[in-house]
């Protein structure tokens, strides 16, 4: 069994996957059931999110964290799920010295992470250590901060991105993200593909100036991010596996027509992510 954990990014779209799993649901379950397979259980989770930002990269270690129902106008079915999951707050600190980064005492999973976590370790039983954003950083410097994360993957931790690999809920209809609506089986807008195409191809191509620079290079990339908290995890967790291997684009798939679910291991075991799913 290998030990080396890959890196991975993974979209969670709207909050309204935790109750409507759709293909990208189904996909996380198979994930989390190919990383069990092969590399057996981490030892814990270090998460980035698009939703627990702060104004430098902080550490949150705790014994406990609670899902955050970060959310409004949602069924109320969706604020009654639960995910307790551990924390580690030792682990926290350790890494905390070894990164140089503060480690605050605060629980609570967003529901970027939550939800996401759910489909992957359904038993909520994989201690969680939150790392926060800093949505003002330049994805250069995002995918620096993700190379000092290198060593985690051989020290059994999951380096574990989450975001959305195209967001513009302007192009959406409230009725479609809060599920009165069904997301799935709405023909995909035209830059949405593109951009998808795009970041999928420059990333088998290692081409990391031009991912860096996406705003500029990406067709439709403001469109696609008018702000870009939800593609910056992809940076972070693609510097944990490091510039040398390609990142590999492991689900495609949009709902609502416009809001990318797309999936991307990192690191030299995602050619092993890939053949694990089959």
């Amino acid at each position: 069994m290998n030990t080396v954990f890959p890196p991975l990014f993974v979209s969670h779209g709207s909050p309204m996957i935790a109750l409507e799993p759709g293909e990208t649901g189904a996909f996380l379950r198979r994930l989390g059931q190919a990383l069990d397979a092969g590399w057996g259980r981490p030892r814990a989770v270090l998460a980035i999110s698009a939703h627990t930002t702060a104004r430098q990269a902080v550490l949150l270690g705790t014994d406990r964290h609670e899902a955050v129902y970060d959310f409004g106008g949602f069924p109320p079915a969706l604020s009654a799920l639960r995910y307790d999951a551990p924390g580690d707050r030792a682990l926290a600190e350790q890494l905390g010295e070894t990164l140089s980064l503060p480690v605050f005492d605060h629980g609570g999973l967003d529901h970027g992470i939550w939800t996401a976590l759910r489909y992957l370790y359904p038993d909520a039983d994989v201690p969680v250590i939150p790392l926060t954003l800093t949505p003002h950083a330049t994805p250069e410097q995002l995918i620096a901060l993700g190379e000092k994360l290198q060593a985690l993957s051989h020290e059994g931790v999951l380096v574990l991105g989450t975001g959305s690999i195209t967001h513009n809920l302007r192009l959406l209809t409230r009725s479609a993200i809060t599920g009165t609506a069904a997301g799935d089986g709405v023909p995909e807008m035209p830059e949405s593909a593109a951009f998808r195409t795009w970041f999928a191809e420059r990333s088998a191509e290692k081409d990391w100036a031009a991912l860096a620079d996406y705003r500029a290079q990406a067709p439709h990339a403001v469109r696609m991010h008018p702000t870009d908290e939800h593609l910056l995890p992809w940076y972070v967790a693609a510097g944990a596996g490091g510039r040398d291997e390609a990142p590999v684009r492991l689900h495609d798939g949009v709902t609502f027509g416009a809001l990318g679910m797309d999936a991307y291991a990192f690191g030299a075991q995602a050619p092993a992510v890939v053949k694990a799913l089959g």
